[in-house]
């Protein structure tokens, strides 16, 4: 470990000469992660994932503590799954994909690849067999729909990443300015710098969450000791140090479209105009990005159960509150019919929901200020350094379009009701607001009762409606914060965006299988599930089935397995 890991560790600062220390010991790796062998990297991850299991603990503890979440709240159940469980799930996958390629060439995909009857190829990605996935997300499928002009022939002639063979060329050194809200985003981003794209990593810590950056070291020691990972901290300093040293190569930032902008185009301002209107950016390095998304959660009209309408209102209000709403995920507008007899029913249920859940500590800086711009009044009635669950009902995006084109990133959500003939002319109205009012391509919910798609021409316009839609990710009748958590779909904006309009960003991570060509994933859940999913704010118990996850995810075994589903219908009924 260097000298700038040891000092950054003690006082969550790393000076300009540290972090020129630290690339040079980037540049120093190159040649011998240039010479890695795929059995090395297999080796690596499965390295890695005892390390992160033996830092899990401290890593949930220290997350609640920051987050102000108690140790006996249900809540904490947030910070493993979207902890250490999650890294462990794509460590697990990685290592699967890895062992395809080395017996047979490439990962073996979990499901058939079909051909629709507009032409465009789906590639199933989940349930993965090896993971159990069936039992743990009973009634989830998610596939991938690829680009136009991907067959079949196409995707399974795709070669793997040079790097891993051990005969790949000089591997870059990318930049990863990680994310500040979910902890676990910033490691499963740097695993797939490393193992995915073939890059050393520079990681800066976000100020937010940079306590994590001590657990990192010591849960990816294996990367640290091999040298293809230098973990650094500091504010816009030594962020634009870094940036503009010689020795990065490129950079991943998960963040706001402002500070994209920033690192693309310089600070706002007429300079920062005019380079993009004349295609003069600051940064001569190629950048990835995950930049937000004003999410939508879209309510397909038609006859729903009562237990159907309940369930989904638990799953629309855990789409909210996890994490206190500073996700980028977290669902902003909820989009339905005027028209639709149980629309108000619906919206009552969640405002129950809210109404019966306590507020939680607002951690992000800027909360309090963002709650008074979007709810338009003081967070009175809740406990100092909280903020209100709020629902706004009925908004016009012509009157107020901060809440289409702007994601507030604060526990503020809106209901907006269209106008449409039918059920059916509703899907084109929604279609045509999201793509052309609603800010971000990074992922939507859609809730559709099975009656609707019975007929054969109503399934055909829903799949229409669903190839029209452009998100990265489209969870039906799941929150897309499963699509993050499954590890084998890519996770990023949708494809076609530019340096001056990134929208949610360019590139994927994850992507377990190592697909190119696609366009957006599709997963889809039933309407109600049981036992209760464990991130929903209703359960009385997540966090012993949270723990097991964990546990089965460190020991795949049959006893594990059994242990985690016991787990889960005990204390989720």
């Amino acid at each position: 470990m260097s000298v700038a890991q040891a000092t950054s560790e003690q006082n969550y600062h790393t000076s300009l000469d540290e972090i020129d220390h630290a690339l040079d010991e980037l540049q120093a790796a190159k040649p011998r992660f240039q010479q890695t062998s795929l059995d090395e990297w297999m080796r690596l991850v499965e390295s890695c994932i005892p390390t992160v299991v033996d830092s899990a603990r401290e890593w949930v503890d220290t997350a609640c503590k920051a987050k102000g979440i108690a140790p006996a709240s249900t809540i904490r159940a947030e910070e493993i799954t979207a902890g250490p469980a999650a890294a462990l799930r794509y460590l697990r996958l990685l290592h699967d994909s890895l062992g395809d390629i080395a017996k047979q060439g490439r990962p073996q995909l979990p499901g058939p690849i079909r051909q629709e009857p507009g032409g465009r190829l789906f590639v199933r990605l989940a349930p993965v067999k090896r993971r159990h996935d069936a039992l743990l997300f009973t009634g989830t499928t998610s596939d991938a729909y690829m680009e136009a002009g991907v067959t079949a022939e196409s995707v399974a002639a795709q070669e793997m990443p040079l790097h891993l063979s051990g005969k790949g060329g000089s591997p870059r050194i990318s930049l990863v300015l990680g994310a500040g809200n979910v902890s676990s985003i910033a490691m499963t981003d740097t695993l797939t710098k490393i193992f995915q794209d073939g890059c050393l990593v520079l990681l800066k810590m976000n100020p937010v969450n940079e306590y994590l950056g001590p657990i990192f070291t010591k849960g990816l020691a294996p990367l640290v000791e091999a040298g293809f990972l230098r973990i650094i901290y500091g504010g816009a300093e030594a962020g634009q140090h870094a940036i503009a040293h010689k020795s990065t190569d490129e950079v991943h930032i998960t963040g706001s479209n402002f500070s994209h902008d920033a690192i693309v185009w310089g600070p706002p301002g007429p300079e920062q105009d005019r380079r993009k209107r004349e295609n003069d950016p600051v940064l001569d390095k190629p950048i990835t990005s995950e930049l937000g998304n004003v999410t939508p959660w879209i309510v397909v009209p038609g006859d729903y159960t009562e237990k159907q309408l309940q369930f989904q209102a638990e799953n629309l209000a855990a789409s909210v509150m996890n994490n206190v709403s500073f996700n980028c995920l977290a669902t902003k507008v909820i989009v339905t019919w005027r028209d639709w007899p149980d629309r108000q029913r619906f919206l009552d249920k969640l405002q129950a929901i809210f109404d019966s859940t306590p507020p939680r500590k607002a951690y992000y800086p800027g909360a309090a200020d963002r709650f008074r711009e979007f709810a338009g009044k003081e967070p009175t009635g809740v406990p100092e350094g909280t903020l209100p669950w709020t629902l706004i009902r009925d908004i016009n995006p012509d009157e107020d379009p901060k809440f289409v084109e702007r994601e507030s990133f604060v526990c503020v959500t809106t209901e907006t009701a269209l106008e449409a003939d039918s059920p059916q002319d509703f899907l084109k109205v929604v279609a045509d607001f999201t793509e052309n009012r609603l800010w971000g391509t990074l992922c939507a919910a859609v809730m559709v009762p099975q009656s609707f798609r019975k007929s054969g021409e109503n399934k055909k316009l829903f799949d229409d409606f669903l190839a029209r839609l452009r998100y990265g990710a489209i969870g039906v009748n799941q929150w897309p914060g499963l699509v993050y958590g499954l590890m084998t779909p890519p996770w990023g904006g949708h494809p076609g965006s530019t340096l001056d309009d990134p929208q949610s960003g360019v590139g994927w991570v994850h992507n377990t299988f190592f697909l190119d060509g696609i366009e957006k994933t599709i997963t889809e859940g039933p309407l109600t599930a049981s036992p209760k999913p464990v991130w929903f704010p209703t359960h009385k118990n997540p966090e012993p089935i949270s723990w097991k996850l964990v546990d089965f995810y460190a020991k795949p075994s049959t006893w594990n397995l059994v242990r985690l589903l016991g787990s889960a219908v005990k204390n989720g009924l």
